[in-house]
């Protein structure tokens, strides 16, 4: 288990953030074990707190503007429902080399819809069959309109008994990235 979550960005080839759920929070059970295998390959890690900011994903993807602007580092964005909004929307930004989405929101109520075209970096999307809260037909979309990798899986919204699986994949994903 990670103890300290936030590391020194000078540490290791580069930075994992992590964008929480509208309504789980930073340190939940998905994050803390990919933070695990992020931090096991010397990568920093960090994973805001957007709790303050329950429904206005534009207002988590402003903060994390200003966290990218501030990191010296490459940064692999992990997102899961509406931390995926939050992630592909600052996918462009500079310094970001990977997007890791699980169950990720393309689109809500009151946002635009966002999509992967012309997000010119390796992506990997996760996504439950049985998603009750996003459904599994916007990553499908998403995947094919950008021709990125998409994992399907016999699970829910939430993906933990499929946390394994995930666990393995994002492994390889950075791995890939030659992290």
């Amino acid at each position: 288990m990670i103890e300290d979550r936030t590391r020194e960005m000078s540490a290791g080839p580069g930075v994992v953030y992590f964008a929480h759920g509208q309504e789980s929070g930073p340190w939940g059970t998905k994050i803390q074990a990919l933070a695990d295998i992020a931090q096991a390959r010397g990568l920093a890690v960090d994973s805001p707190d957007y709790s303050d900011l329950v429904h206005d994903a534009e207002a988590r993807a402003e903060r994390l503007r200003k966290l990218l602007a501030e990191t010296r580092k490459p940064v692999v964005l992990v997102g899961s429902s509406m931390g995926g909004w939050v992630s592909v929307r600052r996918a462009g930004d500079p310094g970001v080399v990977g997007l890791f989405l699980m169950a990720p929101a393309f689109e809500m109520p009151g946002h635009p819809r966002l999509s992967l075209q012309g997000k010119d970096v390796p992506t990997m999307i996760v996504h439950g069959w049985d998603d009750e809260v996003v459904p599994v037909d916007e990553s499908l979309k998403a995947a094919r309109e950008a021709g990125v990798s998409l994992l399907l899986l016999p699970d829910g919204h939430r993906l933990t008994p499929s946390l394994s699986v995930i666990e393995h994949h994002f492994s390889s994903f950075l791995e890939a990235l030659g992290w």
